[in-house]
């Protein structure tokens, strides 16, 4: 089936035909969000259970981007590590017009220290077409500081067992349900926010693949409506597995994707972008980390990986 995806996260607000602003701090269920206090005139109140999860202490290393210190959420990143005195942010490459700039986004961290990067990486086979090529939607960012205030530094996933887990993604950026999508009444401050969905579409990267065709190497989660009115087009289940599913919407772009392996949390992949217009029956798209474990690695060195 052809993926249709969203365009770049700091153009929120704008819809081009089948396409929708990239990856957003999330949209959930209406459920979860009524449940939660959300109803009309009180958009914004919905949300706790789903701030509450990305503040528990495995998504520390999640940090905002920001255009400058009053833009947080424009999109985010995820400390990998610190090497000789400085920290490196792992991104989505779309959030950057080729050939890139570091100093196009500062980093908030955990704490609230804001600081500068000054130097980026974007990966080689990236391109700039999200609907081809979102298993290279991915760069890395080095600060000019370390970072201190973001725990341990993560476990990055190098194998192939995602499909048919549950992931947690986690960022920044504005909010929705899932019978309306992203809109702006449903936003207030700039909390970490964090959703769940099953890896129902699992694709392995593609190699060697034509410029036009795609390229593979990516996870998709379809967001399923309460009463499982929505079929399932990836053969999964097409009710919720837990209360907190939802879906990216713009300025999660760049932020990860978790799962339990074994006692562990680890990341399998980077939020890029989504379906439709982030509603019941849409799906969001991360570029799988695995493939890319020996990239990464000579970036930074020390980052840690685990199969």
């Amino acid at each position: 089936m052809s993926r249709r995806v969203s365009g770049v996260a700091l153009v929120a607000a704008l819809v081009l035909a089948s396409l929708v602003p990239p990856a957003a701090a999330v949209v959930i269920l209406d459920s979860t969000w009524r449940a939660q206090g959300g109803a009309k005139g009180r958009e914004a109140s919905g949300f706790g259970a789903h701030v509450a999860l990305a503040s528990e202490p495995q998504f520390d290393s999640v940090v905002a981007l920001g255009v400058n210190e009053e833009a947080w959420g424009g999109a985010s990143g995820t400390w990998i590590g610190n090497h000789d005195g400085r920290g490196y942010i792992l991104t989505a490459a779309h959030i950057f017009d080729l050939p890139g700039d570091p100093r196009d986004y500062l980093v908030r961290t955990p704490g609230g220290r804001v600081l500068h990067a000054d130097r980026l990486w974007i990966h080689p086979d990236w391109d700039g077409d999200l609907e081809y090529r979102t298993g290279f939607d991915v760069a890395v960012i080095r600060l000019s500081a370390p970072v201190t205030d973001a725990g341990p530094p993560p476990l990055l996933y190098s194998g192939e067992d995602e499909s048919g887990k549950l992931i947690t993604f986690v960022g920044f950026g504005s909010r929705g349900i899932g019978s309306t999508g992203e809109q702006d009444r449903f936003y207030r401050g700039s909390h970490k926010v964090a959703a769940q969905g099953v890896v129902d579409y699992w694709m392995a990267l593609v190699s060697p693949s034509s410029g036009d065709a795609d390229h593979g190497n990516y996870l998709g989660v379809f967001l399923p409506r309460e009463d499982g009115g929505v079929p399932n087009p990836y053969g999964g289940a097409s009710t919720p597995a837990s209360p907190l599913v939802g879906l990216l919407g713009s300025g999660d772009s760049g932020g990860s994707a978790w799962m339990r392996s074994g006692a562990d949390w680890v990341i399998v992949g980077v939020n890029s972008n989504g379906t439709g217009t982030a509603q019941y029956g849409d799906t969001s798209w991360f570029a799988r980390l695995a493939p890319h474990r020996r990239w990464i690695s000579t970036i930074v060195p020390g980052v840690r990986f685990v199969d």
